[in-house]
């Protein structure tokens, strides 16, 4: 394949990406080295995707699958036609080419007359672009000649409760989409013949915009905003003005926003940024601190959310907590006390957690967590799996607290925060010797694709390291709310 060829060859991925972004799709094919680094977030997508795919392969079960890896697509497109003329019953990841587009369709099922189309995807419903993914798979299997009867969409039901083994059809729902695919045929070699001359031009100039979110996150983000600078107008936080029209504008830095089109939280957030100040409403940090009762427990819980629940009783993408971290001090001047449990490989932590966190935390006294109504609604969850603790939970629930409170409120606004209330932006502002940044797991979806690596692992010195680091950094979630603690304390004398 020459490079004038090579820069014409499209796959499903590269048309959406042509779709939502010419210059994304131009830098993917001429410089792909520009992209961004992957984050953990996207692996577990990622991975979570594959996941799915393969098991709702067993709503068909008994195909046969044309593997990608070691195979050129030459080989794969013979395999997939040798299949298709032995007459088999289903075919997974079946390759096809035409028009010099490659595509894999996750399900091909025989039917009388022809085909069933099914594309899988590991989210709860329909989103637009599933169905410009499915016409071109439509579009490419028809031109190469097979006969496409029906087109579904594959995607997980959310009401679907695990109780035994996975019934796949309670999981999956599908839906037909055949009509809204063939509708779109007569607008695909229009968009790929727009495609094609801008690949045979120089890089398009496209300035950033919503297209860089919408559908997807954009890989390219990095190069094609290297231009905006650090704090922007982008970084303004609450609902208020458009970010966008003030680019438009030519409006970037803070320095440049006319005062009077913000609203009161943004233009606190951006005269706080200027001058460089702090404000403490003193009376509302003294009241919060008064309505707090020894023993004090801190408590963190991290959380899995797989679209395929573990375990009896969990919806898909129902958070399921793996791990927690309680520190304790029984009252002031007292020592501080730390407990923690992380789950095994395998293990169903759900009773685990309850049943320690009934005998670690005291039956009076304030509990904290820091952005509490996660924390709670764990615990609604965990006493509607295991209603027998519904009472002791319930009473947790009811002596909840949450120093995030003050900084949402902007009770306390410390100008670095630049508007947000996160701990992992408030922790090392008031407290700049702890920093997440130390951590080899920086956040909760770091956190949750560790202990997935943690339970597929069979190095017994990978998991102990996992387990260090998930210790580590859950316990900095609690320590984090101690020593903001004390900054408050010192606020409330000030």
């Amino acid at each position: 394949m020459n490079n004038e060829d090579r820069n014409t060859y499209l796959s499903k991925s590269l048309f959406i990406r042509g779709l939502q972004c010419h210059k994304s799709l131009y830098l993917q094919k001429n410089q792909p080295e520009l992209k961004d680094e992957i984050s953990a977030g996207t692996e577990a997508r990622f991975r979570m995707g594959h996941e799915v795919g393969k098991l709702a392969q067993d709503l068909f079960p008994g195909g046969v699958e044309i593997p990608y890896e070691g195979l050129s697509h030459a080989e794969q497109i013979s395999r997939t036609a040798s299949a298709v003329a032995e007459k088999q019953a289903v075919i997974y990841e079946a390759t096809f080419s035409h028009d010099d587009i490659f595509v894999k369709a996750d399900i091909l099922r025989r039917v009388p007359g022809g085909w069933e189309l099914y594309e899988v995807k590991s989210a709860t419903g329909m989103k637009e672009v599933y169905y410009s993914d499915v016409a071109i798979q439509y579009y490419v299997l028809t031109g190469a000649g097979l006969n496409v009867r029906k087109a579904f969409a594959v995607y997980i039901n959310n009401q679907y409760i695990r109780q035994g083994q996975i019934d796949m059809h309670g999981l999956f729902s599908i839906e037909d989409i055949t009509e809204d695919v063939v509708q779109r045929q007569g607008s695909i070699p229009e968009e790929l013949q727009k495609m094609r001359r801008m690949l045979a031009g120089d890089v398009p100039d496209i300035d950033i915009g919503r297209h860089c979110k919408e559908p997807y996150d954009c890989d390219f983000t990095g190069t094609c905003w290297a231009h905006v600078p650090k704090p922007s107008v982008f970084d303004l936080r609450e609902k208020g003005v458009d970010a966008f029209a003030l680019y438009s504008r030519g409006i970037v830095r803070l320095e440049d926003i006319p005062l009077d089109e913000l609203n009161s939280k943004q233009r606190m957030q951006v005269e706080a940024y200027l001058t460089r100040t702090d404000s403490v409403q003193v009376d509302r940090v003294k009241e919060f601190l008064a309505g707090l009762e020894y023993p004090l427990s801190i408590l963190d819980f991290e959380t899995v959310y797989p679209p395929v629940p573990l375990y009896d009783g969990i919806k898909p993408y129902q958070q399921l907590p793996f791990q927690f971290s309680l520190h304790r001090i029984a009252g002031p001047g007292q020592q501080l006390e730390h407990f923690e449990y992380l789950a095994m490989p395998g293990e169903d932590p759900r009773e685990p957690i309850v049943e320690r966190l009934i005998a670690l935390i005291p039956e009076t006294g304030t509990i904290l967590a820091y952005n509490a109504p996660f924390e709670i609604a764990r615990l609604k969850d965990l006493a509607a799996w295991y209603p027998r603790y519904g009472k002791k939970l319930g009473a947790m629930i009811e002596r909840f607290s949450d120093p995030m409170s003050l900084f949402r409120s902007r009770d306390v606004y410390l100008w670095p925060l630049q508007g947000s209330y996160s701990i992992k932006v408030v922790l090392p502002t008031m407290v700049p010797e702890l920093s997440y940044e130390n951590e080899e797991i920086q956040d909760g979806g770091m956190a949750s694709e560790a202990w997935f690596r943690m339970a597929e692992s069979q190095d017994p010195e990978e998991i102990a390291r996992i387990r260090t680091n998930l210790l580590s950094y859950c316990r900095l979630d609690t320590y984090g709310v101690v020593r903001i603690l004390e900054k408050l304390k010192e606020y409330a004398r000030c």
